[in-house]
This record gives C-alpha cells, structure tokens and sequence, in this order.
C-alpha cells in the first residue's frame, strides 16, 4: 500500500490486508462483527441440525445430518482462531451459550439479531421434523454458497482463504438439502408436507440477506469487505432457489 494512498481507498480498490498490526481501529472493528455474525450463525445451525439427527427416516440421512452439524461446527471454530489473532474473547465461545435456543414458531423478526448473539435472523426459528428441516437446509444452503462467496472476496486475506475453503464443503450441504427434497417429494405426503415448509422457511430465508439500498453496505465495502449489494445476492438466491423447486415441482 501506498503511504500516501487513504486506507479506504486502498481497500475499495482491491488492496488486501495480512495481519492485525497493520489493521486500523473501524475495520478490525467491522472485520470482527462480520466473523462473529459468520461463527454464531455456524454454532446455531449446527445445534439446530443437532436436535434433528434423531428425527431422519434412514441411517443415510442421519449421516448426512450429522455430517452437516459437525462441519458447521469446524467452520466456526476456523473462523474463531482468526478472531483470537485480534484479541477477541474466544473463550466465551465454549461456554454453555444456548445455540440451540430458538423463539416461537409463529414469531416474525425480519432480519433483526436477538437472543445475546449475532446469528441470522433465520437461524431463530425452529425446525419441526425431518421434512422441515430438509426444506430449510435447501434454501438456506442455497443462500450460506452464495453469501460465502461473497465473504472469500473480503479485503483481510487470512479470512479470504478460509471462507475459499469451507465454500465447498457449503456447497454439499445445499446439494444434500436438494437430493432430501427428492426422495420426500416422492410420495405425495412428501410433497405436500415439503410445500408448506418451503412456504414457511423462504421469507425468512430472505431476511437473512439484510434490507435493499443498506448505508451499512456502502461503508462496508468501502473497507473491501463488501463487494456485492443485498439485493444482489437475494436475486442470485431467489433464481436458484426457484430453479431447485421448479425441478421437483414444489414453486
């Protein structure tokens, strides 16, 4: 980086960032609520899809479901050890903090952070079975690929690396989402089980990709840890979620 170039404008124009010395006080700021929000939402999805392994109709299911949570789990921690680097409090992360909590299923937060931690807003809803819970990861697989490949482009290069590596591995959760809907849409009990949990999980699913026109946004990437608007990725989402259910019938 140049010394004469503004560190914003460094970033804005592709310039990377290595370590937490040469980090200034706004982006480790921004830096450390965008991990944390990236690490809460991997914790609270995997003790979601922790307390629906038992409900899965086949050991291959059950195989997949906890394959899902043990690798959101190794995401979070991944992400974790680069906010120790800044002197978080990593610590608080293995104490008994209720990932698993969710509101009542009736509830609409749009995309608002509740409950003491920075999970998506999606992720404080419950799961109700097997099928609802295929129906979530879905969409929300759908959503985590293309919100993760936006996160491997952030402007701090040790994080970049990470997110290019746990990228594909969210990609097969999304894949497995899919190839679940297959089998349940197979009986017409499935399908229409599998109907109205796609009704209930895509507004909030959404949600989770934040409001259209964010000032947050703007300031975001500013700093590079931002390249694509909301609304942007909600429209990459919304196309590929509707190709998914129009391949099975289910839009």
């Amino acid at each position: 980086m140049s010394d004469t170039m503004p560190i914003e404008e460094y970033l804005a124009e592709g310039g990377v960032l290595t370590s937490p010395d040469n980090a200034p006080p706004r982006y480790r700021a921004e830096l450390l609520r965008l991990m944390a929000s990236f690490v809460d939402s991997e914790l609270a999805g995997s003790a979601g899809f922790a307390d629906i392994i038992n409900d899965a109709p086949g050991i291959s299911e059950r195989i997949s479901a906890a394959r899902i949570v043990m690798e959101k789990a190794d995401h979070a921690q991944q992400v974790l050890k680069v906010m120790g680097t800044f002197g978080a409090d990593t610590a608080r992360y293995a104490a008994h903090h209720p990932w698993s909590a969710r509101l009542a299923r009736d509830t609409d937060i749009g995309a608002e952070r509740r409950g003491g931690d920075m999970r998506l807003s999606v992720l404080h809803y419950p799961l109700q079975g097997w099928t609802d819970a295929v129906a979530m990861n879905a969409l929300m697989g759908k959503a985590v690929v293309i919100q993760v490949k936006e996160l491997a482009h952030v402007s701090y290069q040790p994080l970049a690396e990470i997110f290019r590596t746990i990228l594909p591995r969210e990609a097969q959760h999304a894949d497995l989402g899919v190839e679940g809907l297959k089998r349940i849409v197979e009986t017409e009990e499935g399908r229409r089980t599998a109907r109205q949990a796609i009704a209930y999980w895509q507004p909030r699913v959404a949600a989770s990709f934040g409001r259209a026109g964010s000032s947050r946004y703007e300031m975001l990437a500013r700093l590079g840890l931002r390249h694509r608007p909301n609304e942007a990725l909600l429209s990459e989402w919304q196309a590929a979620a509707d190709t998914d259910l129009s391949a099975l019938n289910l839009n």
